[in-house]
């Protein structure tokens, strides 16, 4: 009797209500067409969709038919370029999604802060720490573990390729995606923390993860920094059963449980960074860096941190500050090795402004090249590092998106990757042109390329994304030659919160400069 009526509640909580609510249709979403079959009654083919892979390249092909797909029984995917600034724009009345704060920890950081006066006081403590004119001050810290990039792939360097020929796997050397991971989160460990993680001098990334009860061990960044990219991705897109089926997913799945336990470790590594640095600067020491910034203003004035909201900034500075890079740096060297008559055009423009002998390019002779960004714009167009839609949700009176009512608290999005390739913008959008981003043509399309999203709760560190992305590019190809394992080769890649690639198996070698 318990278990028949257990059933039955059960059954009618998520087939029989959801049903009901379906032709109800209380806020006038059955008029958009679904995804799935059962999108407007259910999160959970959102959920199987998030498991399977690239997402947004389905969610791309769905959306050529509608402009506007119900994803979910209470959630909206756009592809028309006109809803940018409705949902994202600076005047926007949207607000972040439940998504954030179900997914963010004790204290919110600024990435996932929902309330917009919070928002406002987080950016403004900040705003210094990636305003340009910072950044380039801190440009020798790029320029450190680029020296030490360069030196590791000197050392990993082949004979010349001969003409018309795949390289042997032995002369593979390079996993350039690996290294970009370590590159970025060296960097980014330097410019926030004053920190050597000393990844890129043997080429691992082993490092401390430290609980609060001050018990520390030995992981794998990336390992750790994987598995808390996709874990919560996977399941989070039914709000309201999202912490049922956390506990559910450490129960039922050995798989789950493992992802689990490594994103507690990478918290563990985040709070070691956390702890490390808070004691030298507790020893007086002096350094200029991300943390100082946190820590108080430039006239020594406090700003009185909780030492939560301090962990939670360096927790996203160094999760969004290195992989979204580091998948930037792998596809921008991918395109161009997939198309020679691009490359070409970059090293003459790069070689006109470096001397031959110039290890790392500096960032003043490299900044207004205006052919290597539109390498690395063209990059991010055709795969943005995040692609999914960032949700947002409307207010509680509704709003208009479209011209057209939209009731509130729904939540509403813009998949990066599904607007990049819109035709009616981007022409020949699955053609590599980083040609499109010169001149006039270029400007006209700015207001659509959005791959640091866009208005007030735009990417902060898309300063600090663009000066490593142009210094690294530039250096690395100035100085070295580098082969596929053969000319259409193609590596696997997975959505998750990012979209994170597969190995990238290069062969290197010495540049010859006319």
């Amino acid at each position: 009797m318990y278990a028949l009526a257990l059933a039955l509640v059960v059954l009618g909580y998520f087939l029989v209500i959801p049903v009901i609510k379906y032709f109800l249709d209380p806020k006038g979403l059955r008029k958009y067409p679904n995804f799935y079959l059962l999108s407007g009654i259910s999160d959970i083919p959102f959920i199987y969709e998030a498991h399977k892979g690239f997402r947004s390249r389905n969610l791309f092909e769905a959306h050529k038919k509608h402009p506007v797909l119900r994803v979910g029984p209470n959630s909206l995917s756009y592809s028309d370029p006109n809803a940018i600034k409705d949902i994202y724009g600076h005047n926007t009345s949207c607000i972040k999604d439940r998504f954030y704060s179900e997914t963010g920890g004790s204290h919110a950081h600024l990435a996932d802060v929902v309330d917009k006066k919070e928002h406002a006081r987080k950016r403004k403590v900040l705003s210094s720490a990636y305003a340009v004119k910072n950044l380039e001050e801190w440009e020798f810290k790029v320029a450190d573990v680029s020296a030490k990039l360069i030196k590791a792939f000197d050392k990993r360097c082949t004979d010349p390729l001969p003409p018309n020929q795949n390289p042997n796997e032995e002369d593979l050397t390079v996993d350039y995606r690996n290294w970009t991971v370590l590159w970025t989160a060296a960097a980014i460990a330097n410019i926030g923390l004053s920190e050597d993680l000393g990844f890129l001098d043997e080429g691992f990334d082993t490092v401390k993860s430290e609980s609060k009860d001050g018990t520390v061990k030995d992981v794998s960044f990336r390992e750790c920094h994987t598995a808390t990219q996709r874990v919560s991705y996977q399941l989070i897109w039914s709000y309201d059963w999202f912490k049922t089926l956390r506990r559910l997913s450490k129960v039922v799945s050995s798989s789950y449980r493992r992802m689990w336990r490594l994103d507690g470790d990478w918290g563990g590594i985040v709070y070691n960074r956390a702890t490390t640095r808070l004691k030298r600067h507790m020893n007086g020491e002096k350094l200029d860096d991300f943390f100082t910034v946190l820590m108080g203003d430039k006239n020594g004035t406090p700003h009185n941190l909780e030492w939560g909201e301090i962990v939670a900034e360096i927790n996203i500075m160094m999760n969004a500050g290195h992989d979204t890079t580091a998948i930037a740096l792998r596809n921008a060297l991918f395109f161009l090795l997939r198309n020679p008559k691009c490359l070409a055009k970059l090293r003459e423009e790069l070689d006109e402004v470096l001397e031959e002998d110039e290890v790392v390019a500096p960032y003043g002779k490299v900044k207004h090249l205006p052919y290597l960004r539109a390498c690395i714009d063209e990059s991010l167009r055709m795969l943005p590092p995040i692609v999914f839609g960032l949700p947002r949700r409307t207010p509680m009176e509704g709003t208009l998106i479209l011209n057209e009512y939209v009731a509130g608290d729904t939540s509403v999005s813009i998949s990066s990757f599904v607007m990049h390739h819109q035709e009616s913008v981007f022409k020949d959008h699955n053609i590599y042109k980083p040609e499109r981003w010169l001149g006039e043509e270029g400007k006209s399309l700015q207001p659509y390329f959005i791959p640091f999203s866009t208005g007030a709760r735009g990417c902060i560190g898309r300063n600090i994304s663009y000066l490593e992305q142009t210094v690294l590019i530039a250096s690395l190809v100035h100085r070295f030659e580098f082969a596929l394992p053969h000319p259409d080769w193609n590596p696997p890649i997975r959505e998750t919160t990012n979209l994170s690639p597969g190995p990238m198996p290069l062969k290197l070698w010495r540049r010859v400069i006319a």
